[in-house]
């Protein structure tokens, strides 16, 4: 089977598994962090090379302090679990930001952990806008770090890129779950890359 080599997740549904399960939206994102956890070891098993994470965006911060503050701390709970494993750890955002959470400043630079491997790049309080901001500020775009995305999958639903890493997506592949992010399943994941294996891909050849 033909793999990608690097891996988008967009683990979008946490608030809608909430409702349908009779608790307050922000309870939802505790039950993502599991499953990120999951990707992660399976990812690895199966030789990918990279994946990266989305944890939430600068738009995300307009909703309620309540929902604020619980997929922040996700956020940082999920770095954190991520780092027990063998990995090569970048968190992406923007860090002048008071939504940056302060406590994942020391993985805003690549950090090889327990001998590195995979790279796991997550995006934390990201903006395209301010991604690509970096240009004026370094001749680089701040996610320079992260290669091309070959395959994007988003769990909900929902059928958009919600501004994921706009230089990394242009070829990349995408696979729609349709299962909320807390219900994660490993055939998920294996569907997708069974699903992947059967593109055409020619990057524009």
């Amino acid at each position: 089977m033909r793999l990608p080599s690097h891996i988008a997740i967009i683990p979008d549904g946490n608030r809608r598994w909430a409702v349908k399960h009779h608790m307050n939206k922000a309870d939802g994102y505790d039950f993502g962090l599991l499953p990120g956890v999951s990707v992660l070891k399976l990812a690895k098993e199966i030789g990918i090379s990279e994946i990266t994470f989305y944890g939430f965006t600068v738009d995300n911060c307009k909703r309620p302090a309540e929902q604020l503050k619980a997929f922040t701390k996700a956020c940082v709970e999920a770095v954190h679990l991520i780092a027990k494993e063998g990995c090569s750890l970048l968190v992406i955002g923007n860090t002048k930001s008071k939504c940056f959470p302060k406590e994942l400043i020391p993985y805003t630079k690549r950090t090889k952990i327990n001998g590195g491997g995979i790279k796991v790049n997550f995006l934390v309080n990201y903006g395209w806008e301010w991604d690509l901001s970096g240009i004026g500020q370094n001749s680089a775009i701040y996610s320079n770090d992260v290669s091309r995305i070959d395959l994007i999958i988003r769990w909900g639903g929902m059928r958009r890129l919600s501004g994921l890493l706009p230089v990394q997506s242009v070829y990349s592949d995408f696979y729609i779950v349709e299962d909320l992010w807390p219900d994660f399943k490993k055939e998920h994941l294996s569907s997708a890359l069974v699903w992947y294996d059967k593109q055409d891909v020619t990057l524009g050849g």
